[in-house]
């Protein structure tokens, strides 16, 4: 039988010890900056989560900083800082992924995916992503998605999709969960806005697949 690991994360959605890579993936894929290693016991993994992670991997690779667009993509009323979040598919099902862009500096700060979902699962996750990252950094600025339908799932505070539940789907499935039991552990004054691309062009977090 396969000897069992254990996961420290430090830094990730939740950090913690978790027992298999699964849960493990759940709080780091997509997370920038995220730090974690797996160890053999429970008493190494435990020693280690008490104690830097730089005694134990190299620091993360810095995030991604893609070109500004050439045309006015910030809203007139916009001051400040905020999150622009955005998913895209290939087929609907198909491979999905979504990220976070910080502005004004046009920055990507998460990324996660490609996973098998829809398109608006993924606007979804991107919210609630950016959602617990700004509170788990302490942080206060608007998070901004060009989905309705995302939006307006959050504040239902349900994945109202209608994607069957099968053995393809768990993972993506399991991060549903997750997301849902976030949103209704925590509360939360980020303000979500809608992106409104007719008038101010493709959201910046935007994959230009279009």
């Amino acid at each position: 039988m396969k000897k069992p690991k254990f996961y420290v994360v430090w830094a990730g959605v939740t950090p913690g010890i978790y027992r298999s890579w699964t849960d493990c993936q759940l709080q780091v894929k997509g997370y920038a900056g995220a730090r974690y290693k797996s160890f053999d016991t429970l008493e190494e993994a435990e020693e280690a989560f008490a104690s830097s992670p730089a005694d134990y991997i190299r620091p993360a690779t810095s995030t991604h900083t893609f070109p500004k667009p050439s045309a006015p993509t910030l809203p007139p009323s916009f001051t400040g800082q905020a999150l622009a979040v955005d998913a895209a598919c290939s087929g609907n099902p198909g491979q999905m992924e979504y990220r976070g862009v910080y502005l004004p500096a046009f920055q990507q700060v998460f990324h996660f995916g490609p996973v098998y979902g829809t398109n608006n699962i993924g606007e979804f996750l991107a919210i609630v992503h950016a959602l617990a990252l700004l509170k788990q950094k302490g942080l206060d600025m608007p998070i901004y998605s060009d989905s309705r339908n995302a939006i307006s799932w959050v504040r239902q505070k349900k994945c109202k999709t209608k994607l069957p539940r099968n053995a393809r789907t768990e993972t993506l499935f399991q991060l549903i969960d997750r997301a849902e039991r976030w949103l209704r552990d925590n509360a939360y004054t980020t303000p979500i806005l809608k992106w409104e691309t007719e008038q101010w062009g493709e959201i910046p977090a935007d994959f230009g697949r279009k």
